[in-house]
């Protein structure tokens, strides 16, 4: 039985892959005849794999009969993408995690939400404990914040409209009106820091990226006992957001 299922399973693949192929070269939509035709699959097997196709998002069938591309492929080949920009970009994280012996973050504001790219770490340079999503906590990170003060004032609204601000510790800011003071006028603009608003013991500095039109942050955590090194890490992670900004920017 065992010796059977390898095979077996490597030909549905095969044969899922190839009906996928078929898929594509149809914009507009091909019916499950065409294109058991087109890849010599028996109609039934064609059937079959295209209804698990659409049951997981790979392909899509229209309301005529036709099968094409789904979301889930599309946002494969976006994912591709985006870690093949993050590897032009990772040594550049490396090299200033070992220089300021701090761990290194990257996020992105996608699809209405502030997520995490890229962490960069090691063991004598651990990152903050991530007890709470950096989706539920944009607005109590220096990360978050950075991205909160590049957005337009109606995707900050919408946001913030979205997201509960959460008291995760005693220095939090859960008041949206303090929370936009602070973040439209901070002190060391254009870099923004989270004073263990996050973790307590932990303090983090961020400054604002980009990737083409996509805003995102750069910044370092530390512990709070380095807090008098603030101005000189800012000092250090504005020339690498510039950096890691044109890398990002550059066609793939």
């Amino acid at each position: 039985m065992g010796a059977l299922d390898g095979p077996t399973l490597i030909t549905s693949v095969q044969r899922a892959f190839r009906l996928l192929e078929a898929v594509s070269e149809h914009e507009n939509g091909a019916p499950a005849k065409q294109l058991a035709r087109e890849t010599g699959l028996p109609l039934a097997t064609a059937y079959h794999l295209l209804r698990t196709l659409v049951h997981d998002g790979y392909v899509r069938k229209l309301d005529d009969g036709g099968f094409v591309l789904g979301d889930r492929l599309k946002s494969l080949h976006t994912a591709g993408a985006t870690q093949t920009l993050l590897s032009r970009v990772r040594p550049t994280l490396n090299a200033l995690r070992d220089e300021l012996s701090s761990a290194a973050y990257l996020t992105f504001y996608e699809e209405g939400e502030i997520r995490v790219a890229e962490i960069v770490d090691s063991p004598r340079t651990p990152r903050v404990d991530l007890w709470v999503g950096f989706e539920d906590a944009g607005h109590a990170t220096a990360l978050g914040k950075t991205v909160l003060r590049e957005l337009e004032s109606d995707a900050r609204r919408d946001y913030l409209s979205r997201h509960h601000l959460a008291d995760l510790t005693p220095r939090t800011i859960t008041s949206v009106p303090e929370l936009l003071r602070r973040i439209e006028s901070p002190p060391l603009a254009p870099a923004v820091t989270d004073l263990e608003e996050y973790s307590l013991g932990t303090v983090c500095v961020a400054v604002p990226v980009y990737r083409g039109d996509t805003v995102g942050s750069l910044g370092v955590s530390l512990p709070v006992e380095r807090r008098d090194r603030i101005q000189e890490i800012r000092a250090r992670l504005l020339p690498v957001a510039s950096r890691i900004t044109r890398s990002l920017s550059l066609t793939i």
